[in-house]
């Protein structure tokens, strides 16, 4: 599989555009980012995050401060503000909580983690491991309150999300939510947004994976839920179908210079989605994502021509 990086290196066409063409950098990054408003409150966040999963994973696991610290840093300092993670995410949100710290970003950003010591599957969740994972995230984010807990991997969720009211109640956590990036757990997620308050779901959704298109993203608009994506390559499968090929001339329509643009900007033209949150470990890759936030969005008739190109891709 094909890495971003990989690609990056391979090809010097507009992929590279950070690297190659600082003006037109320059000029994305004069326009502001777009933000979206959470739908249960009105508050309004940047559409592009980052996620702590995979790539960042790896750097936090390696105790690589350094690149932790650079894509922090450029998260912020290009205006994003939402970090997700999760305990499962090996020590991705300890080592954040601590650079964050360290940088004085801790009340700039907008942190998003899960809990769940349940599992997948049916098991059941224990209140006070549920409780003490909670308290966990708490010391290592080092925020109070969290801006977001959800429910991952719809795991127990009558335990759990329980659990997450009581403590939204009692003002320790902003907003509630819950979490899957599996299509087998979707009825199960529909039946849960259709009967609990969230304010927001976690879900997986790309350009060449738009199952959630169907129901889940139309019901979160009519339940007034926020969405925040997961995924947005496929982790690495979307960089493996553009392999040697340059973006399209004609996504300069819509602002995109670079493949992550074409994608990101896919996902954020869709109306329900509320933050993008790709994982990486290079800074600039940061810089990139947080461009397909700023300047123009497709509208429907050229985001049905973005699918129709990738679909005529070879898939990985």
């Amino acid at each position: 599989m094909l890495t971003r990086r990989d690609w990056l290196t391979l090809t010097a066409g507009a992929g590279a555009a950070l690297t190659l063409n600082p003006k037109m950098l320059f000029a994305l990054q004069a326009q502001p980012l777009i933000k979206r408003a959470i739908p249960s409150s009105g508050e309004e966040i940047p559409i592009i995050g980052l996620g702590s999963s995979a790539t960042f994973a790896q750097i936090a696991r390696q105790e690589d401060l350094d690149a932790v610290r650079g894509v922090l840093d450029t998260l912020v300092k290009e205006g994003g503000t939402v970090f997700d993670t999760a305990p499962s995410y090996g020590a991705s949100e300890e080592v954040a909580g601590r650079v964050a710290a360290e940088l004085g970003h801790t009340e700039r950003i907008f942190w998003a983690t899960k809990v769940n010591v349940a599992g997948r599957g049916n098991n059941r969740a224990d209140p006070a491991a549920a409780r003490a994972q909670i308290d966990t995230s708490f010391s290592r984010l080092k925020k109070n309150p969290i801006d977001l807990i959800q429910v991952h991997n719809l795991g127990d969720v009558p335990t759990q999300l329980g659990i997450l009211k009581e403590l939204k109640a009692e003002g320790r956590i902003r907003y509630i939510g819950v979490t899957s990036t599996s299509e087998q757990q979707y009825p199960e997620l529909e039946r849960i947004m259709q009967s609990e308050p969230l304010d927001f779901i976690g879900v997986d959704y790309a350009i060449d994976n738009r199952e959630v298109e169907n129901r889940i993203l139309p019901l979160a608009q009519e339940r007034k839920i926020g969405v925040l994506v997961y995924l947005p390559f496929g982790r690495t499968r979307l960089w493996s179908r553009v392999k040697g090929r340059e973006v399209p001339e004609w996504a300069k329509e819509f602002d995109a210079t670079t493949w992550a643009q074409f994608f990101l900007k896919f996902i954020a033209a869709h109306p329900a989605v509320t933050c993008i949150t790709p994982a990486t470990s290079q800074p600039r890759n940061m810089a990139d994502n947080i461009g397909g936030g700023r300047g123009r969005l497709p509208d429907e008739a050229m985001r049905k021509r973005m699918v129709e190109l990738v679909d005529s891709l070879p898939s990985a």
